[in-house]
């Protein structure tokens, strides 16, 4: 987008009461945004939505002034930006009738072809939600998931280490402009974090970290992924509204139980059980509701030497291994375990490298 297209666009969202959804209708109707500036006010009138007070406020000139400031900011910090048209953009958020007309980004963000999830939950991590997330992230390693959160304290950072040491890309999402870091004792994890993905944001260099901005900041960590996983979270958080925002748009929701007195295990629990997510007792659960392909192109599964069995593990492999390519259901029933242990025990398998996925939910021995 050159800085012709660019000016007047950030002018428009600059425009006191135009938000995503009436800067896209006024897209629309007018073609582009500058065109929104040029438009007759009688025309503009027969946009839904649109009243007195805004049109009146579209003729507020400073907003350009605002733009050209914003721009040069952008420029001097080799800022990224996505247009929600753009290829860049994240496909899913173009699904989302609210999601942000523009996106700043900085790092080296790919989401094309990409699993995309979103790790949420609460600031104040326990022991419990820590191993949960460390072996979820571990078992997920090999599918090569995009890990998208917030860069808050608790769940989300840790996540984002976790995703990092396990050389897989991270986005942190978050509520502010890029010309500052918050909290600001996650600063030391910037640069890696840029090398392995980077930051998103839909704020101007302007914007501070502000209470409201963070319940903006959530449909994006929910609309751009297509799962939100609730590691933690008490009877109210921040991490529930992120998770109400993707049922509202249709993502997956998994929850992490927990035991009935855990504070922090309340919030999960409830989504649980109001249906509003699925049980996430491991990575086998969210790969077989997803309906993912467990194999993969970029990082190929080789079969390990020596390689140590279970004797349930044994009794799979050496069914594949004399009757070929089968079913995960065939598979269950003349091996005599039920479906909730089988998905678990093929996803061992196939992470140990002795068996892989074939389209069609078939496995086969390798």
């Amino acid at each position: 987008m050159t800085d012709q297209d660019l000016i007047p666009l950030l002018a428009l969202l600059q425009v006191e009461g135009v938000g995503d959804i009436m800067a896209k209708k006024l897209l629309s109707h007018c073609g582009n945004a500058e065109a929104v500036f040029m438009t007759k006010t009688s025309q503009l009138a027969a946009i839904d939505g649109i009243g007195s007070v805004l049109l009146h406020k579209l003729k507020d000139k400073s907003v350009f002034e605002k733009a050209e400031r914003e721009l040069q900011y952008i420029k001097s910090n080799q800022i990224n930006i996505s247009y929600f048209q753009d290829e860049n953009y994240p496909e899913r958020l173009k699904q989302c009738i609210d999601g942000p007309v523009l996106m700043f980004t900085s790092g080296k963000i790919d989401l094309k072809n990409k699993k995309t999830i979103s790790i949420v939950g609460t600031r104040q991590i326990t022991s419990y939600g820590m191993e949960f997330c460390r072996k979820l992230i571990e078992d997920l390693a090999p599918l090569d998931p995009v890990i998208v959160s917030g860069f808050a304290y608790g769940v989300d950072i840790y996540a984002h280490q976790l995703a990092m040491e396990h050389n897989l890309q991270t986005i942190g999402v978050v509520a502010h402009g890029l010309n500052q870091i918050y909290p600001k004792v996650h600063k030391k994890y910037v640069a890696k974090m840029e090398e392995n993905g980077g930051f998103m944001t839909e704020f101007w260099s302007s914007s501070n970290p502000e209470k409201e901005n963070f319940v903006r900041r959530n449909r994006i960590v929910a609309g751009m992924t297509e799962a939100t996983i609730v590691i933690e979270s008490a009877e109210r958080g921040g991490s529930l509204i992120t998770a109400n925002i993707a049922n509202d748009y249709n993502r997956d929701v998994f929850a992490v139980p927990g035991r009935t007195t855990d504070k922090y295990s309340a919030g999960c629990n409830n989504l649980i059980k109001t249906q509003k997510a699925n049980v996430l007792t491991g990575a086998a659960d969210l790969v077989y509701i997803l309906n993912w392909d467990i194999e993969t192109k970029t990082k190929p599964v080789q079969k390990q030497l020596f390689v140590t069995l279970e004797a349930e593990e044994q009794k799979v492999y050496d069914y594949l291994l004399k009757n070929g390519k089968e079913l995960m259901d065939i598979i269950a029933l003349r091996c005599e375990f039920p479906i909730y242990k089988i998905s678990g025990m093929l996803l061992n398998m196939e992470l140990k490298g002795v068996i892989r996925p074939l389209p069609g939910k078939l496995f086969e021995a390798i």
